[in-house]
């Protein structure tokens, strides 16, 4: 085995080990400590003293859904329903164009999502009806995030919050819906993808300097 070989397949190694530990998905559960010391940094960045509904709501949603965590990886489903026109504060310097707000908020939580090991599954327009019971919700997107953990999720919106970035959110949609779920069934190979990609790239480099 040449030395140009043993440096490609420790090059290999390193980079897909570095690639695991950033991906995780199989973590400690959170205990209840960590939840309630979570809590208390969101109302802290977000500087709010005396919780507003809204804010009681948003909290009571974070302890469900770090009810029964496991620590391992789970998905977010993302079903949303834009305004017709973008709803900002009076004065705001933003237009009203729900899908530019949409895109604005789209590039602040990307890099968040990064660096806590999430990133979206799929993105998809609705195109039509099937099954929809009457009064059953419309809805113009529908998007799948994978996050990490719950733990890395809680630390997130922790990041986040203060940062006043959530108001493009709001004002693009009229309704939203989230939900975790857990996968059974997945053809989403995303570890074996890329060791696949890193081991072509390693090769190539080999046959190019062999």
């Amino acid at each position: 085995m040449t030395t140009e070989w043993i440096i490609l397949i420790a090059c290999f190694v390193i980079l897909y080990g570095a690639f695991l530990i950033w991906y995780g998905g199989r973590g400690k559960p959170l205990s209840q400590t960590e939840v309630d010391t979570f809590l208390v940094e969101v109302c802290k960045r977000a500087g709010k003293e005396e919780k507003t509904e809204t804010d009681t709501q948003l909290l009571q949603e974070l302890c469900e859904l770090a009810k029964n965590d496991d620590g391992r990886e789970y998905y977010m489903v993302n079903l949303l329903k834009f305004r017709k026109k973008a709803l900002y504060p009076e004065g705001s310097p933003f237009g009203d164009d729900p899908m530019a707000a949409n895109n604005r908020y789209n590039l602040f939580i990307m890099p968040q999502l990064l660096k806590y090991g999430g990133h979206p599954v799929f993105a998809s327009k609705v195109m039509g009806r099937f099954i929809h019971p009457e009064n059953a919700d419309d809805w113009d997107q529908v998007a799948m995030v994978r996050y990490r953990s719950r733990r890395d999720m809680l630390k997130m919106v922790a990041g986040a919050a203060g940062s006043g970035e959530g108001i493009h959110k709001w004002a693009a949609l009229e309704k939203t819906q989230v939900f975790p779920v857990k996968t059974f069934m997945n053809l989403i190979f995303v570890r074996a993808t890329v060791a696949v990609i890193l081991f072509a790239i390693l090769m190539l480099s080999y046959l190019i300097i062999s």
